[in-house]
């Protein structure tokens, strides 16, 4: 009967109250897992941080992906950890502070109570040897084995094997190896300390120049003895050019005798400063750190024009101050400094998108075939005008001038000496002379760079002056663009850089103009 109806059965209820249960916990356990891994993961990473701040080793993040080595300390493969830059330690994320008590870095200068200032016995880190080493003792191969094992001094990078390590090579007196003469002796630094005792200084810790400028590292020169120090610049055509603002602020301060030769190591994406004074187009490993050095120390000193860029805007009641650039390599007005323009303006949106090379040079490519089409420069000659030491000079239809320090420009196109039967003199970076040359557009530079076509050489002057009537028009100096208004543009010699010359391998552009040079002395 309907009124006798019985309710459901309670097993019912209870088999959804299990399958709620059930799907609330497959949903809350995931989170609050994900949740528990991220607090753990975010208090080792302040625990790691603390002790990278505190410790006098230079550490940085490592992990099995990166580079697959062992702990020091465990000697288990490092999944994740971190290595010194330093000395080369390399251990385990929970070995961290452990190995940060167990293990002194490298002795920049010898402890005050040291009672051997002359005598620098090895710094002997065990395990993770570089491949194909050998030992000092047997001559044999060493690190072939998958664990950890054989030793290397850090600073003369010899290595010996597990067996052959005796109490004797332990403490003998370390010579510093091949690249001695690159190598600033902490027993040195300890000597001038005790010397200077109006002015102590500590150098115990490794300057880093993301964090502090080159000035101070700079100052280590004026520790060494006259014209004996060499510095190695990593990166690109404006790294160069920071480190050479700080060597100009030494000769200020009358430390003239005491600046350093510079080198270069190309990493930026011209790199046409590099390429001019020998160093290649770029650095991606290919060549091991070894032979860089070695190509350092028997690289040739040279001299490098350094120019003033002094742009003072147009205007009867203009206070402002002239704004004032140092050029090393080139200034340009025009459809190359458009696409510079462009460039700085997404890269300074979006820096980490712009981190490749090959991206940075499609990037350009983009914005100058934009720049084919819209032809924002056109006309340029009945905008400025332009002198010559004094002299004006009566330009054709252009589109860019382009002003020369340097051979390279364009990330490797040598744009003064041209190509085919138009080949002019090899432009030098040391003469006290500008190379100045037009070009019609942004296909024009193109064609350049490709060798299909020549600029429009204006020519050589110790004194530029350009003088831009209306308008707004883009212009750079080495890279460095904005966008400038009516103004008057003087470039003057202000000074010379010491550089260091690397002639040890030519390029194609070096051996086509050298070439081309002969048959033309020849023929006359």
């Amino acid at each position: 009967m309907e009124g006798q109806e019985r309710p459901a059965p309670p097993a019912s209820l209870f088999a959804d109250g299990h399958l709620v249960l059930w799907t609330l916990c497959s949903v809350l356990l995931p989170v609050f897992f994900t949740f528990w891994c991220s607090v753990q993961r975010s208090r080792r990473q302040l625990h790691r941080r603390d002790i990278f701040r505190k410790s006098k080793h230079g550490w940085r993040d490592t992990d099995l992906f990166s580079q697959p080595t062992y702990c020091c300390v465990c000697a288990q493969h490092i999944l994740q950890g971190a290595f010194c830059d330093c000395c080369g330690l390399r251990v385990d994320e929970g070995c961290l502070k452990k190995a940060d008590k167990r293990f002194p870095c490298k002795e920049i200068m010898l402890k005050s109570d040291s009672k051997a200032v002359d005598a620098m016995p090895h710094h002997w880190i065990r395990g993770n040897v570089p491949l194909c080493s050998y030992c000092v003792v047997c001559k044999q191969q060493c690190g072939n084995q998958p664990k950890l094992c054989d030793y290397r001094c850090v600073w003369c990078q010899k290595t010996v094997h597990d067996e052959c390590m005796k109490n004797s090579l332990r403490n003998e007196k370390c010579d510093f190896g091949e690249f001695k003469n690159l190598i600033i002796p902490p027993s040195y630094l300890t000597s001038i300390n005790h010397m200077r005792k109006d002015k102590k200084t500590d150098y115990e810790m490794v300057f880093d120049v993301t964090k502090t400028p080159p000035t101070k590292a700079l100052q280590l020169c004026t520790l060494l003895p006259y014209d004996s120090a060499r510095v190695l610049v990593c990166g690109g055509d404006g790294t160069v050019g920071w480190v050479l603002d700080a060597l100009d602020e030494m000769k200020i301060k009358g430390q003239e005798k005491y600046v350093p030769r510079v080198a270069v190591l190309p990493l930026g994406t011209g790199n046409d400063l590099s390429n001019t004074l020998g160093w290649g187009t770029g650095y991606a490993g290919e060549i091991p750190v070894a032979q860089v050095l070695r190509n350092v120390m028997e690289a040739d000193g040279v001299k490098l024009d350094r120019w003033k860029v002094q742009v003072t805007n147009k205007g009867y009641y203009n206070l402002r101050k002239p704004k004032e650039f140092t050029m090393n390599n080139y200034f340009s007005i025009g459809p190359d400094a458009l696409m510079a323009l462009n460039f700085h303006a997404h890269r300074e949106k979006a820096p980490s998108l712009f981190s490749s090379r090959i991206l940075n040079k499609a990037v350009y490519l983009f914005y100058g075939t934009k720049d084919c089409l819209v032809q924002e420069c056109k006309d340029l000659n009945k905008k400025v005008e332009l002198e010559l030491d004094g002299e004006r000079v009566e330009l054709p239809n252009l589109e860019g001038i382009i002003v020369l320090n340097i051979g390279y420009w364009g990330g490797g196109c040598r744009l003064w000496e041209g190509m085919g039967d138009e080949t002019y003199p090899l432009a030098r970076h040391d003469d006290g002379l500008l190379e100045v040359v037009g070009v019609y557009g942004s296909f024009h530079c193109a064609q350049i760079q490709v060798k299909l076509a020549n600029p429009f050489r204006i020519g050589q002057a110790h004194t530029v002056r350009l003088i831009l009537k209306c308008s707004m028009m883009p212009m750079q100096v080495d890279g460095e663009p904005w966008a400038q208004g009516p103004c008057t543009v003087t470039i003057t010699h202000k000074t010379h850089a010491l550089m260091l010359y690397f002639s040890g391998e030519q390029t194609d552009d070096d051996v086509s103009s050298t070439s081309d040079q002969e048959d033309t002395k020849e023929t006359e």
